[in-house]
Protein backbone atom coordinates (compact mmCIF):
# COMPACT_ATOMS: atom_id res chain seq x y z
CA UNK A 1 0.00 0.00 0.00
CA UNK A 2 1.40 3.40 -1.00
CA UNK A 3 2.10 5.92 1.75
CA UNK A 4 2.35 8.75 -0.77
CA UNK A 5 0.67 11.96 0.40
CA UNK A 6 -1.25 13.75 -2.31
CA UNK A 7 -3.44 16.83 -2.68
CA UNK A 8 -5.51 18.37 -5.46
CA UNK A 9 -6.09 22.06 -6.19
CA UNK A 10 -8.86 22.82 -8.69
CA UNK A 11 -8.38 26.27 -10.20
CA UNK A 12 -10.97 27.89 -12.46
CA UNK A 13 -8.36 29.90 -14.36
CA UNK A 14 -4.64 29.54 -14.84
CA UNK A 15 -3.66 32.19 -12.26
CA UNK A 16 -6.13 31.47 -9.45
CA UNK A 17 -4.05 28.79 -7.74
CA UNK A 18 -1.10 31.17 -7.55
CA UNK A 19 -2.78 34.12 -5.82
CA UNK A 20 -4.93 32.11 -3.44
CA UNK A 21 -3.15 28.84 -2.69
CA UNK A 22 0.46 29.23 -3.81
CA UNK A 23 1.71 29.14 -0.24
CA UNK A 24 -0.25 26.01 0.68
CA UNK A 25 0.98 24.31 -2.47
CA UNK A 26 4.65 25.19 -1.94
CA UNK A 27 4.51 24.31 1.76
CA UNK A 28 3.00 20.89 1.19
CA UNK A 29 5.39 20.14 -1.65
CA UNK A 30 8.21 20.86 0.82
CA UNK A 31 6.56 18.50 3.33
CA UNK A 32 6.68 15.62 0.86
CA UNK A 33 3.23 15.89 -0.69
CA UNK A 34 2.61 15.55 -4.40
CA UNK A 35 0.24 18.41 -5.13
CA UNK A 36 -1.64 18.22 -8.42
CA UNK A 37 -3.00 21.47 -9.85
CA UNK A 38 -5.90 21.23 -12.30
CA UNK A 39 -6.55 24.44 -14.24
CA UNK A 40 -9.97 24.27 -15.85
CA UNK A 41 -9.16 27.11 -18.25
CA UNK A 42 -6.35 29.48 -19.14
CA UNK A 43 -8.44 32.51 -18.24
CA UNK A 44 -7.91 33.55 -21.81
CA UNK A 45 -11.04 35.62 -22.34
CA UNK A 46 -11.86 37.19 -19.01
CA UNK A 47 -8.59 37.47 -17.10
CA UNK A 48 -6.10 38.44 -19.80
CA UNK A 49 -6.92 42.09 -20.50
CA UNK A 50 -3.24 43.12 -20.64
CA UNK A 51 -2.62 40.63 -23.43
CA UNK A 52 -5.73 41.56 -25.40
CA UNK A 53 -4.64 45.20 -25.44
CA UNK A 54 -1.69 44.24 -27.65
CA UNK A 55 -2.11 44.62 -31.40
CA UNK A 56 -3.11 41.61 -33.51
CA UNK A 57 -3.60 39.40 -30.46
CA UNK A 58 -5.33 36.05 -31.04
CA UNK A 59 -7.06 33.58 -28.75
CA UNK A 60 -4.41 30.92 -29.30
CA UNK A 61 -1.59 33.35 -28.52
CA UNK A 62 -3.31 34.39 -25.30
CA UNK A 63 -3.78 30.74 -24.29
CA UNK A 64 -0.12 30.01 -25.03
CA UNK A 65 1.06 32.96 -22.94
CA UNK A 66 -1.21 32.10 -20.03
CA UNK A 67 -0.16 28.45 -20.10
CA UNK A 68 3.51 29.44 -20.00
CA UNK A 69 2.89 31.78 -17.06
CA UNK A 70 1.02 29.08 -15.11
CA UNK A 71 3.66 26.46 -15.87
CA UNK A 72 6.43 28.79 -14.72
CA UNK A 73 4.47 29.57 -11.55
CA UNK A 74 3.96 25.86 -10.88
CA UNK A 75 7.70 25.30 -11.30
CA UNK A 76 8.40 28.09 -8.80
CA UNK A 77 6.11 26.37 -6.28
CA UNK A 78 7.75 22.98 -6.80
CA UNK A 79 4.74 21.46 -8.58
CA UNK A 80 5.52 18.70 -11.08
CA UNK A 81 1.92 17.81 -11.98
CA UNK A 82 -0.18 20.61 -13.46
CA UNK A 83 -3.08 19.75 -15.77
CA UNK A 84 -4.73 22.11 -18.24
CA UNK A 85 -8.26 21.04 -19.17
CA UNK A 86 -8.87 23.96 -21.59
CA UNK A 87 -12.60 24.24 -20.88
CA UNK A 88 -12.88 27.87 -21.92
CA UNK A 89 -13.82 30.71 -19.59
CA UNK A 90 -16.43 33.43 -19.21
CA UNK A 91 -18.15 31.05 -18.92
CA UNK A 92 -16.49 27.75 -18.14
CA UNK A 93 -17.95 24.77 -20.03
CA UNK A 94 -18.56 22.37 -17.16
CA UNK A 95 -20.42 19.66 -19.05
CA UNK A 96 -20.54 15.89 -18.60
CA UNK A 97 -17.27 15.38 -20.48
CA UNK A 98 -15.54 17.85 -18.17
CA UNK A 99 -17.04 16.08 -15.19
CA UNK A 100 -15.76 12.72 -16.38
CA UNK A 101 -12.27 14.17 -16.85
CA UNK A 102 -12.21 15.61 -13.35
CA UNK A 103 -13.55 12.47 -11.68
CA UNK A 104 -10.81 10.50 -13.42
CA UNK A 105 -8.20 12.94 -12.09
CA UNK A 106 -9.58 12.78 -8.55
CA UNK A 107 -9.53 8.99 -8.54
CA UNK A 108 -6.05 8.91 -10.02
CA UNK A 109 -4.63 11.39 -7.50
CA UNK A 110 -6.55 10.08 -4.44
CA UNK A 111 -6.01 13.38 -2.61
CA UNK A 112 -5.76 13.65 1.16
CA UNK A 113 -7.25 17.12 0.76
CA UNK A 114 -8.76 19.16 -2.04
CA UNK A 115 -8.98 22.89 -2.57
CA UNK A 116 -11.03 25.25 -4.71
CA UNK A 117 -12.87 28.60 -4.76
CA UNK A 118 -15.46 30.22 -2.49
CA UNK A 119 -19.05 28.99 -2.71
CA UNK A 120 -20.34 32.40 -3.86
CA UNK A 121 -18.83 34.93 -6.24
CA UNK A 122 -21.23 37.31 -8.03
CA UNK A 123 -18.31 39.06 -9.73
CA UNK A 124 -16.96 35.93 -11.38
CA UNK A 125 -19.40 33.03 -11.63
CA UNK A 126 -16.66 30.83 -13.10
CA UNK A 127 -15.21 30.71 -9.59
CA UNK A 128 -18.30 29.59 -7.69
CA UNK A 129 -19.33 27.23 -10.49
CA UNK A 130 -15.91 25.60 -10.20
CA UNK A 131 -16.49 24.83 -6.53
CA UNK A 132 -19.93 23.36 -7.19
CA UNK A 133 -18.32 21.32 -9.97
CA UNK A 134 -15.48 20.19 -7.68
CA UNK A 135 -17.92 19.08 -4.97
CA UNK A 136 -20.04 17.16 -7.47
CA UNK A 137 -16.96 15.43 -8.87
CA UNK A 138 -15.77 14.58 -5.35
CA UNK A 139 -19.17 12.98 -4.69
CA UNK A 140 -19.09 10.97 -7.93
CA UNK A 141 -15.52 9.82 -7.22
CA UNK A 142 -16.80 8.35 -3.93
CA UNK A 143 -19.55 6.34 -5.65
CA UNK A 144 -18.88 2.60 -5.88
CA UNK A 145 -21.23 2.37 -8.84
CA UNK A 146 -19.26 4.86 -10.94
CA UNK A 147 -16.90 2.85 -13.14
CA UNK A 148 -16.99 -0.24 -10.86
CA UNK A 149 -13.62 -1.79 -10.23
CA UNK A 150 -11.74 1.49 -9.87
CA UNK A 151 -10.43 2.63 -6.50
CA UNK A 152 -13.07 4.91 -5.00
CA UNK A 153 -12.26 8.15 -3.22
CA UNK A 154 -12.24 8.39 0.56
CA UNK A 155 -13.36 11.62 2.27
CA UNK A 156 -10.81 14.37 1.61
CA UNK A 157 -11.42 17.72 3.23
CA UNK A 158 -12.37 20.48 0.81
CA UNK A 159 -10.70 23.79 1.60
CA UNK A 160 -12.04 26.95 -0.03
CA UNK A 161 -9.34 29.51 -0.67
CA UNK A 162 -9.73 33.25 -0.32
CA UNK A 163 -11.73 35.15 -2.97
CA UNK A 164 -10.82 38.60 -4.21
CA UNK A 165 -13.39 40.55 -2.16
CA UNK A 166 -14.12 38.47 0.91
CA UNK A 167 -16.84 40.72 2.28
CA UNK A 168 -18.89 40.19 -0.90
CA UNK A 169 -18.37 36.43 -1.16
CA UNK A 170 -19.82 35.07 2.09
CA UNK A 171 -16.44 33.42 2.73
CA UNK A 172 -15.45 32.90 6.34
CA UNK A 173 -11.98 31.50 7.05
CA UNK A 174 -11.69 28.93 9.82
CA UNK A 175 -8.13 27.82 9.04
CA UNK A 176 -5.01 29.97 8.83
CA UNK A 177 -1.85 28.40 7.38
CA UNK A 178 1.59 29.85 8.09
CA UNK A 179 3.38 30.16 4.73
CA UNK A 180 6.31 32.29 5.92
CA UNK A 181 8.85 29.56 5.19
CA UNK A 182 7.78 29.38 1.54
CA UNK A 183 6.82 33.00 0.94
CA UNK A 184 9.76 33.54 -1.41
CA UNK A 185 8.42 30.72 -3.61
CA UNK A 186 4.91 32.16 -3.64
CA UNK A 187 6.15 35.63 -4.48
CA UNK A 188 8.27 34.18 -7.30
CA UNK A 189 5.18 32.38 -8.61
CA UNK A 190 3.13 35.58 -8.35
CA UNK A 191 5.70 37.40 -10.46
CA UNK A 192 5.35 34.75 -13.17
CA UNK A 193 1.84 36.05 -13.85
CA UNK A 194 2.93 38.89 -16.11
CA UNK A 195 -0.56 39.35 -17.52
CA UNK A 196 -1.94 40.41 -14.13
CA UNK A 197 0.86 42.48 -12.62
CA UNK A 198 -1.70 44.75 -10.94
CA UNK A 199 -2.45 41.92 -8.49
CA UNK A 200 1.10 41.25 -7.31
CA UNK A 201 1.12 43.67 -4.38
CA UNK A 202 -2.57 43.13 -3.64
CA UNK A 203 -1.99 39.45 -2.81
CA UNK A 204 1.21 40.26 -0.95
CA UNK A 205 -0.87 42.49 1.30
CA UNK A 206 -3.46 39.73 1.73
CA UNK A 207 -0.73 37.32 2.89
CA UNK A 208 0.61 39.91 5.36
CA UNK A 209 -2.87 40.52 6.77
CA UNK A 210 -3.50 36.80 7.16
CA UNK A 211 -0.15 36.52 8.94
CA UNK A 212 -1.50 38.98 11.48
CA UNK A 213 -4.67 36.89 11.84
CA UNK A 214 -2.55 33.76 12.33
CA UNK A 215 -0.64 35.45 15.17
CA UNK A 216 -3.82 36.69 16.81
CA UNK A 217 -5.60 33.34 16.66
CA UNK A 218 -2.57 31.39 17.87
CA UNK A 219 -2.35 33.35 21.09
CA UNK A 220 -1.86 36.99 20.24
CA UNK A 221 0.11 39.06 22.73
CA UNK A 222 -0.13 36.19 25.24
CA UNK A 223 2.24 33.98 23.27
CA UNK A 224 0.97 33.82 19.71
CA UNK A 225 3.24 32.16 17.20
CA UNK A 226 5.06 34.47 14.85
CA UNK A 227 3.95 34.32 11.22
CA UNK A 228 4.81 37.00 8.71
CA UNK A 229 2.69 35.55 5.90
CA UNK A 230 -0.31 33.22 5.94
CA UNK A 231 -3.22 32.03 3.83
CA UNK A 232 -6.81 31.61 5.00
CA UNK A 233 -9.18 28.80 4.10
CA UNK A 234 -12.75 27.77 4.81
CA UNK A 235 -13.36 24.09 5.49
CA UNK A 236 -16.50 22.50 4.03
CA UNK A 237 -16.65 19.27 6.02
CA UNK A 238 -16.38 18.59 9.78
CA UNK A 239 -13.09 17.54 11.26
CA UNK A 240 -12.84 14.21 13.07
CA UNK A 241 -10.66 14.45 16.18
CA UNK A 242 -9.70 12.47 19.26
CA UNK A 243 -8.91 15.48 21.39
CA UNK A 244 -9.94 19.13 21.38
CA UNK A 245 -7.15 21.68 21.33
Amino acid sequence: MSDKKTALVISAHAADFVWRAGGAIALHQSLGYEVTVACLSYGERGESAKLWKQEDMTLERVKKARKEEAQNAANALGVTDIRFLDLGDYPLRLDRDAQDQMVDIIREVQPIWMMSHSKWDPYNTDHMNTTRFALECRMIAQAWGHNPGEKVLGAPQMYLFEPHQTEQMEWKPNVFLDITSVWDKKRAAIECMQGQEHLWNFYTNVAENRGNHFRRNSGGMAGGRKAEYAEGFEMIFPQTVDELT
